[in-house]
């Protein structure tokens, strides 16, 4: 049986398509680097769009800020471009938000092979595989 998506799921994935392609292509400020556009949420009424991007390379927060900054004065441009190359009557206002989490994975990957080398260090954790229980010795 097919998927069913609702309205604004798809003009979400439509919207997620297009601006990557249209950041990379039509915005020309320094200041934003390789972005990534991670999902975008849109109202119910297709009023409001959230954009969610990560900066290729970068996690820091200075930059994501002036990402941030420039990707939302960009939207009205950015949106104008969307409107001229859709058949939608209507457009959702974008707004743009650093997307935090691929940071925080990172971050919790690290700690969790931290974890995993500090137990191999003390011989608690081996590389070879367990007897099977019920072995006899």
């Amino acid at each position: 049986m097919a998927k069913e998506y609702n309205r604004s799921q798809r003009v979400a994935d439509y919207l997620q398509r297009e601006l990557a392609t249209l950041i990379q292509r039509e915005v020309r400020d320094p200041r934003v680097g390789m972005i990534n556009i991670t999902g975008v949420n849109v109202s119910r009424d297709l009023g409001y769009a959230k954009v969610y991007y990560t900066v290729l390379g970068s996690d820091s927060g200075e930059e994501a800020s002036e990402s941030t900054e420039v990707l939302n004065k960009a939207a009205g441009f950015l949106r104008s471009q969307l409107s001229r190359d859709s058949s939608m009557r209507r457009l959702p206002q974008l707004r743009f938000y650093f997307d935090s989490s691929v940071g925080r994975g990172r971050h919790m990957e690290d700690l969790i092979r931290k974890a995993a080398d500090a137990d191999r260090e003390l011989g608690l954790r081996g590389d070879e595989p367990d007897d099977e229980p019920g072995e006899a010795h």
